[in-house]
């Protein structure tokens, strides 16, 4: 399963809010479709796919990716659904735009991907390089990097930096200090029923 490159409002009338996603909010308060504003109850099945989904579409991964995360999670030691959402908000391109170097993880990894972004001086484009506690998140220097990076800054995607981040507009550089808790999570998802979503599949 490719990565989304559809409507992303779509996405988040039938979601709610992604952060990661789109900083439009819908006029509309309904899912979309013909019969989005018909009541009607979801099964157990579809409230754990929902909030599997959210994961996806928030943080811009696919399927194969998710499950790999999954599968990381269990084998490390504590609680799997915590351990799931801390292995996604550390990945460099949401690392990127929790810093507000970016506006939406897409942008993000656009950055990453074009090798506008450094970590502790050398240039990494990969998406989903893990940042660890120590690192520091640069820009590349030249003038196009500085210029992209300036005038996202000036709008950046959301209002407060996480508590396991720093960082210095003026030299604009972002230091990852610890790994993120569970509260600066930006995303309203209850991490649990991913991990039973993919209990069942497994």
């Amino acid at each position: 399963m490719s990565r989304y490159r559809g409507p992303r409002l779509r996405v988040v009338r039938r979601l709610g809010e992604l952060p990661g996603l789109s900083r439009k909010t819908p006029r509309r308060a309904y899912p979309p479709g013909q019969h989005g504003q018909a009541r009607k109850k979801r099964s157990e099945y579809a409230v754990r796919l929902e909030e599997k989904q959210k994961l996806r579409f928030n943080y811009g991964i696919t399927e194969r990716q998710l499950l790999r995360y999954v599968r990381k999670a269990r084998r490390a030691t504590g609680s799997t659904g915590q351990v799931l959402l801390q292995l996604l908000e550390m990945r460099l391109d949401n690392t990127v735009f929790r810093l507000g170097m970016a506006p939406t993880v897409p942008s993000a990894r656009q950055l990453v991907n074009h090798g506008h972004v450094t970590v502790n001086g050398r240039v990494v484009d990969i998406a989903s390089y893990q940042c660890k506690p120590g690192e520091v998140i640069g820009v590349r220097d030249s003038d196009r990097s500085r210029k992209l990076v300036e005038t996202n800054l000036q709008f950046p995607g959301l209002a407060h930096l996480p508590s396991h981040l720093e960082f210095d507009k003026n030299k604009m550089e972002g230091k990852v200090n610890s790994v993120v808790e569970r509260e600066w999570v930006a995303l309203q998802v209850n991490e649990l029923l991913v991990v039973e979503y993919y209990s069942r599949q497994a």
